[in-house]
């Protein structure tokens, strides 16, 4: 059984950072672990994803903002959020991509106040 478990979210005001992290237990194979966020009354997007290589990918949106990293030791991915904006608040889910199956975590809320 593959578990997520994110934390690390929270309030902070406009222009500050947080640090999500996701950590995951059980046993498998990741091709890729990506954050999304879904704000109220909008889609799930996808904001970063890391492959096992250790290649990264952004949204536009957040490009020169978040980064996205891996402690593959630790089986735990982070998400740095820095220069928050309000439009940044959401729910945060890490994600799993694995050969056949996805997983996802829990969620954190991020709320970012003006």
């Amino acid at each position: 059984q593959v578990q997520l478990v994110e934390s690390g979210g929270g309030l902070v005001q406009a222009g500050g950072s947080l640090r999500l992290s996701c950590a995951a237990s059980g046993s498998f194979f990741s091709i890729s672990m990506d954050w999304y966020r879904q704000a109220p009354g909008k889609q799930r997007e996808l904001v970063a994803s890391i492959t096992s290589a250790g290649t990264t990918n952004y949204a536009d949106s957040v490009k020169g903002r978040f980064s996205i990293s891996a402690d593959n030791a630790k089986n735990t991915v982070y998400l740095q959020l820095n220069s928050l904006k309000p439009e940044d608040t959401a729910v945060y889910y890490c994600r799993l991509v694995g050969t056949l199956v996805s997983y996802w975590g829990q969620g954190t809320q991020v709320t970012v106040s003006s």
